[in-house]
């Protein structure tokens, strides 16, 4: 065994033991799954690989296809939906079953993605011999494996396979800690207040609020979503670039989207990438009556609901995102088009809106918050923690990142090794340590 090799054993173990910490009742099943989609993704590439298959290894093929497939999304909804369709059983024929409370294996959802990824481009005869090794690392690399970015074999293995990354590359490191820091400051220092603060609102909302309540929780629950996720994805991308290995940017700036295509195209990048890849172009047929723009659209956006959580609020919202999407694209056919502060003023609304029901304990409660968007009453704050100066700072500050300021990935690309770089990133590692004991957990982890 050679040097490089050593490393990628190394990373590998070490991913798993990251994993095991914090699900170690999984991580044998984890494993397991990611042996058994090798056998089948290997063996499917090198069928499809043969220069005139028969009959017979055609039919092979769809067996050892259809096998993986179940054997990935049997996993998947096991653990995250047999509750949700115990309850919805006993809702239509009024029986009473316990539900199981099975505890929800970390990253499960994102894993899932990219071993059906690596099973569908074996089908389809995409996919290189990669060695076990490599193709372990690919699922494993700890950075991203259990809340994202979602990332692509034919991405990942080469790099792993590059001579030139197999060295240490002092710009990449400092690179990467520039970006983590930022990750890291997103997540202790906005992330995590803020999302305090709007969970105590919708915790207790259960009855008549105050419009004030619904607008500034609703407002900052938004806010907050996006700062965990964009920071835990700043914060996989900088570690990943101290091994030289690059993983691809997952969010764009997209609360300054002009419509909810625009949206999607910023927003969970790489979510958005695999459902295109996987999904929609699997539904889409150009000229077909039954399987045309919309339709793939809408059932990109049903599953995209369906993945994001057990349970019909997250179907319904992603639905309305379905729609939103093609009332975007229907507009663009027919030339349609507002002005530009209209047309963002109007998205970022619909993105508050549809995050109350994505946030929302059921119907009912997402039903209460949008009756008090609209109440127009004079009067405070209701329910949840209220404003502090503190927090009014923070939403501040969280405003002028969103509306203002560039990207991560475009600041990483701007960045130089400087003192005038150093200094404030120092301020924001300080002050993101000196926050560190009230971090919670990453919103996705639940996912």
């Amino acid at each position: 065994m050679n040097f490089h090799q050593a490393a990628k054993w190394f990373l590998v173990i070490a991913s798993f033991a990251f994993y095991a910490i914090g699900s170690p009742r999984f991580v044998l099943i984890f494993m397991m799954s990611v042996a058994v989609n090798y056998l089948i993704g290997t063996k499917l590439s090198a069928l499809k690989k043969q220069s005139s298959p028969s009959k017979k290894i055609s039919v092979l093929c769809g067996i050892l296809f259809a096998l993986g497939i179940i054997l990935n999304v049997s996993l998947l909804g096991y653990y995250k939906y047999t509750d949700f369709f115990i309850s919805n059983f006993n809702a239509v024929f009024g029986k009473n079953v316990p539900l199981l409370h099975i505890v929800l294996p970390i990253g499960i959802s994102f894993f899932t993605f990219q071993l059906i990824a690596y099973l569908v481009d074996s089908y389809r005869g995409l996919t290189a011999e990669y060695s076990f090794l490599d193709y372990l690392l690919f699922i494993s690399f700890f950075p991203q494996l259990i809340v994202g970015p979602i990332v692509h074999h034919g991405e990942m293995v080469p790099q792993f396979e590059d001579k030139r990354n197999w060295k240490v590359n002092w710009d990449n490191v400092a690179k990467g800690v520039f970006v983590f820091t930022i990750g890291v400051a997103k997540k202790t220092l906005l992330a995590n207040p803020l999302t305090a603060n709007a969970q105590s609102f919708f915790d207790a909302a259960a009855g008549e609020v105050s419009a004030l309540s619904a607008w500034w929780y609703s407002i900052e629950y938004t806010v907050s979503y996006y700062f965990d996720l964009s920071g835990y994805a700043d914060m996989a991308i900088g570690i990943a670039l101290m091994f030289n290995i690059i993983i691809p940017e997952n969010f764009n700036s997209p609360y300054k989207a002009r419509n909810f295509q625009d949206y999607w195209q910023r927003w969970h990048i790489t979510l958005s990438r695999f459902l295109g890849a996987y999904i929609f172009r699997s539904v889409y047929k150009k000229d077909s009556k039954w399987r045309n723009y919309y339709v793939a659209t809408m059932v990109t956006f049903f599953v995209s609901g369906f993945w994001h959580g057990a349970g019909w609020t997250f179907i319904v919202w992603g639905i309305i995102n379905g729609i939103f999407v093609c009332t975007a694209s229907w507009m663009k056919r027919k030339n349609l088009s507002f002005p530009t502060v209209i047309s963002r003023t109007l998205t970022l609304l619909g993105i508050v809106l549809t995050r109350i029901l994505f946030v929302s304990r059921d119907f009912s409660q997402a039903l209460t918050v949008f009756k008090s968007l609209f109440r127009f009453d004079l009067n405070g704050f209701s329910v949840g923690y209220g404003i502090s100066p503190l927090m009014i700072v923070r939403i501040v500050i969280a405003c002028v990142i969103i509306f203002f300021m560039p990207s991560t990935h475009t600041l990483s690309e701007r960045f130089k090794p400087q003192w005038k770089t150093l200094i404030p990133l120092a301020l924001a590692a300080g002050l993101s340590v000196a926050f560190m004991g009230q971090t919670t957990s990453f919103l996705y982890f639940q996912f």
